[in-house]
């Protein structure tokens, strides 16, 4: 007989179709070795002596007890799917919770309290009525997880609770959009800083009276050019004198964040309030160009309010250098000229993250949204070759651009800052009746930048008190608008 042959029959009882009856014969001698016939307990007795996969001695156990115990459970379960079909509705319904809390995140500035003027009424959005995710007046008072948000510390908040911290965030005097950022990181930052203190800012009382002390310096400069510069052009800041409070805080803030120098870029509009009232020019001087008397060595024959100026501003982190770049009157053209004065003044420093030079430029709403350059500034944000570290752009967004107010009529964008998607730019629109909150505003977007190094936008909503210049008579061209601002 071959050798195969005799390995064939010396082990043919365990063919796969035995192996039910081998089993049972195994079960048994695990719960009785001396129940099975002395050759087959043989056979077990050599299984059990085969080192076990994880190296333990311990011997092998019945499975029977191990099957029926499974069994077991498996019924148990299924008997508890069918008792919690209440809970899956509750289950159902915080998946509808997190919807919610989502939608007010990517549209809630849509509902916010942002123009002064009050032309527009609230727009119809179902994604921010807890209706549209089948919640209704009795599910209110019923506590949901709260886990990722930060509006409280607490795990479990009732819908009514959640809904009044969400509206409260961002449907107040600031509107913030940032869901459209693809980084996780920076949406969590946004989310964090903004729930936990519900988008309201908490100042101590000195620092309430140095926001009006600007507010104060802004407005004074301006009723006194009026008064006495009857007539004469000035492209006066009146109805957005919180811009003044918010670049205050920019050179103060940005001096505590290890900033050193600040290279300024902006249009006509409030140049002359931000020369004194921020880069610290003397009244005397300003009031001397007004007059026709200023010296000039060297004359440019350019107006005053497209001078640059340089200044050293004391800050509690040190002094910081200032510089407000000439401008021409061809709007927006500054902005590349200013990433490029960063960029060298960045290559001098050595300094490759732009921590120390702080690009800011001034937009209006209309040319914010309607000149091309804005866009191929903003292309060049992150490339290898001209990437300043982020820019902190301030919009002065009096609604009208000369004669045109009707944002149908000016742009094809719901916000004139949209532009700033293209590049992930997070964008924080606030009402400029409410000081304090630009201030908040502008806190928020200076951290960010510093700690992300990109872009960020503040959209200060405000209005024109006076015309394009003060030559000019609005009310014939805007009559309902400086009705309003009539009244203000």
């Amino acid at each position: 007989m071959s050798e195969m042959m005799q390995e064939y029959r010396s082990n043919s009882y365990l063919f796969g179709g035995n192996a039910p009856y081998v089993e049972e014969m195994y079960e048994a001698y695990l719960d009785n070795p001396g129940s099975v016939p002395d050759n087959w307990r043989s056979y077990f007795d050599a299984l059990q002596n085969v080192p076990a996969t994880d190296g333990s001695e311990a011997r092998d156990v019945a499975h029977a007890p191990v099957v029926e115990s499974f069994a077991q459970r498996g019924k148990a379960n299924a008997f508890a799917v069918k008792a919690s079909a209440a809970e899956l509705a509750v289950a159902r319904k915080q998946v509808h919770v997190q919807s919610l809390i989502a939608a007010y995140r990517s549209l809630g500035a849509r509902w916010a309290d942002l123009d002064p003027l009050k032309r527009q009424e609230r727009p119809k959005i179902p994604e921010l009525e807890p209706a549209f995710y089948d919640l209704s007046e009795s599910d209110m008072d019923i506590t949901f997880s709260a886990t990722n948000t930060y509006f409280t510390t607490a795990e479990q908040q009732t819908l009514r609770e959640i809904l009044q911290a969400l509206r409260e965030t961002y449907c107040g005097s600031i509107g913030a959009e940032f869901m459209h950022i693809t980084e996780p990181a920076e949406k969590r930052w946004w989310q964090q800083k903004l729930e936990a203190i519900r988008s309201k800012p908490t100042f101590a009382a000195d620092e309430k009276k140095n926001i009006l002390d600007r507010l104060t310096a802004a407005e004074g400069l301006e009723r006194y050019l009026h008064t006495k510069y009857v007539g004469q052009k000035r492209f006066s800041l009146e109805g957005g004198e919180s811009f003044i409070a918010s670049m205050d805080e920019v050179v103060q803030r940005s001096g505590i964040k290890g900033v050193q120098e600040i290279v300024i870029g902006m249009a006509h509009r409030g140049r002359l309030n931000v020369l004194v009232n921020t880069l610290g020019k003397a009244p005397a001087d300003l009031f001397s160009e007004f007059d026709h008397t200023a010296p000039e060595n060297l004359p440019s024959g350019d107006v005053k309010y497209h001078q640059g100026f340089s200044s050293d501003v004391t800050t509690d982190g040190g002094p910081v250098h200032l510089s407000l770049s000439f401008n021409p009157s061809h709007l927006e053209i500054v902005n590349p000229v200013v990433e490029g004065s960063v960029k060298a003044r960045l290559d001098r420093r050595g300094d490759k993250t732009g921590d120390t030079v702080l690009p800011v430029l001034v937009h209006g709403d209309a040319a914010f949204a309607g000149q091309g350059v804005v866009m191929e500034t903003l292309a060049l944000a992150q490339t290898r070759g001209y990437y300043t570290g982020g820019t902190l752009h301030l919009v002065i967004n009096n609604q009208i651009g000369f004669t045109t107010s009707d944002p149908r009529d000016s742009r094809s964008t719901l916000y004139c800052t949209d532009v700033v998607k293209m590049i992930e730019a997070p964008v924080l629109h606030v009402n400029g009746d409410d000081p304090e909150a630009v201030v908040l505003c502008t806190q928020l977007a200076l951290d960010y930048r510093q700690e992300f190094n990109k872009d960020v936008v503040v959209d200060i909503v405000c209005f024109r008190k006076l015309g394009h210049n003060e030559q000019d008579t609005p009310s014939l061209t805007q009559p309902l608008m400086y009705k309003k601002i009539g009244q203000h």
